[in-house]
């Protein structure tokens, strides 16, 4: 298995520390707000991946983090007029709802922040000792400058990170301006319970910068080092960078991630998502109009590290995917008296072989488009050879085995539908009509079209013959 290394710039071969178990972190919500289709993409990926990895025979512990105490959730819960850990509660199960309909159940632990705070205090004060932090009148601060290596994630010098960056803490009193809070002191209002959430600490009430969360989870449970670190790429750039230079400076031990994995940018018709734009989709309001079916294959559709554009035509294909290879299973589970399709030459390695050649696209960095290529060139071959009559029931058999093992991983299809049986007059006029059509009587073709919709079914031309399905 090979993947792309973030912090190499490779590909690489997948490695784990431990023989045949794989720790793997991703960044998970901030619970202020329901989750959109960008952040849906990101966890559909890695639950993808993470299935994938156990097809494979790993043992993976997949660790997420909640953060549940951040400036966003306070500012909103002041706008909501309710308490900062009653909006992240009520958010949370939300998010929990939208993993649910989105078929994600791969991740082993979700952890809280705010059940983290003696870690997150066991860091800060480490990094204090080592002179990697010091002390302001607001709060404790990262010194980026004491890390040499910092900015080898992203690619930024230290003066570099000074310009343009987002979501750094402001303070007059930072030494370096792409310097990071690791605790923010509470004002007189906090500290007093009238303002936001806070806790002791050996510097006064306060509470968990954004970045310390992760890395004083991920020490709890996985050690100062693991194999896979996740997310989207926009936090790329100051979050993973600080999370290195946190943990690396406390342990002394490099990497503390083997091997960096970034989703891509998801737009909107070429336009980047936000609510100014009128186009910020939630997770939940595109799932009232799309299956999740058809969102995986859509998310499955593209190379992970690559953008993508969530466009009607985009979302039409991905449905049409999905209805393509239902077909197919339908095809081959209910032929003729409900039994597989008995007749054909018994062995054709071309499906074997087309096999073989989907779990290697995969091998090489989870390359899901070539899979996906692969997949369809089965379904087509497949086709073709029931139309013809010639799919022998060991190679139903195989496809089916085959496509079941695939939807453990990508989860796109629905094996417990049960395909609507034609009626055998129905059938019977769809074959006087193919009949009329094959002699260009067309009139006489359409007629017959007509009263196969008058008994509730409508005739579909294809590449493979007819299809007939139930009206709907």
């Amino acid at each position: 298995m090979q993947i792309y290394n973030t912090l190499s710039g490779k590909v690489e071969t997948l490695s784990p520390i431990k023989k045949n178990k794989i720790n793997l972190f991703v960044c998970g919500p901030t619970v202020y707000d329901y989750t959109h289709i960008g952040n849906a993409r990101t966890f559909v990926v890695f639950d993808m991946f993470v299935n994938y990895l156990k097809h494979l025979g790993f043992d993976v512990f997949y660790l997420q983090n909640i953060t549940d105490i951040d400036d966003k959730i306070i500012k909103r819960a002041k706008e909501e007029n309710i308490a900062p850990k009653d909006l992240a509660i009520q958010f949370e199960k939300e998010y929990m709802a939208d993993m649910q309909d989105l078929q994600i159940k791969s991740v082993k632990k979700y952890a809280r922040a705010t059940e983290h705070i003696k870690e997150i205090i066991s860091q800060v004060e480490r990094l204090l000792q080592k002179d990697f932090a010091y002390q302001s009148s607001d709060g404790i601060y990262y010194d980026v400058s004491k890390f040499k290596e910092y900015g080898k994630l992203s690619g930024r010098t230290v003066e570099g990170a000074e310009d343009g960056t987002s979501r750094i803490d402001e303070s007059v009193e930072k030494k370096n301006k792409a310097d990071f809070c690791l605790w923010k002191l509470a004002s007189p209002a906090e500290a007093s319970g009238g303002g936001g959430p806070s806790w002791p600490s050996p510097w006064g009430r306060g509470r968990p910068g954004w970045h310390i969360e992760d890395t004083a989870i991920t020490e709890k449970y996985f050690g100062p080092q693991y194999d896979i670190h996740g997310g989207a790429r926009d936090l790329i750039f100051p979050h993973h960078e600080a999370e290195i230079s946190q943990m690396e400076a406390i342990s002394g031990k490099s990497p503390l991630v083997k091997y960096w994995m970034h989703t891509g940018f998801l737009t909107i018709n070429g336009q980047k998502m936000s609510k100014s734009l009128g186009n910020f989709i939630t997770t939940r309001d595109f799932l009232k109009e799309t299956s999740p079916q058809a969102l995986r294959m859509f998310i499955f559709s593209s190379h992970y590290r690559s953008p993508i554009d969530l466009k009607d035509s985009s979302i039409q294909e991905a449905k049409a995917n999905v209805e393509k290879l239902q077909d197919l299973i339908s095809k081959l589970t209910i032929a003729e008296g409900g039994s597989l399709l008995p007749f054909g030459r018994k062995e054709v390695p071309s499906f074997l072989s087309l096999q073989e050649k989907f779990w290697q696209e995969l091998e090489d960095d989870f390359n899901t488009p070539k899979a996906k290529a692969v997949l369809f060139e089965i379904t087509n071959l497949a086709n073709e050879k029931i139309a013809k009559n010639e799919l022998a029931k060991t190679e139903a058999e195989e496809i089916l085995d085959f496509l079941k093992e695939v939807n453990k991983i990508f989860l796109f299809l629905d094996f417990k539908a049960k395909p609507e049986k034609i009626p055998e007059n129905i059938k019977e006029l769809a074959k006087q009509r193919e009949g009329y059509r094959q002699a260009k009587e067309w009139q006489k073709a359409d007629q017959v079209r007509q009263q196969i919709e008058s008994f509730g079914y409508s005739v579909e031309d294809t590449a493979e013959g007819p299809k007939i399905e139930k009206s709907k």
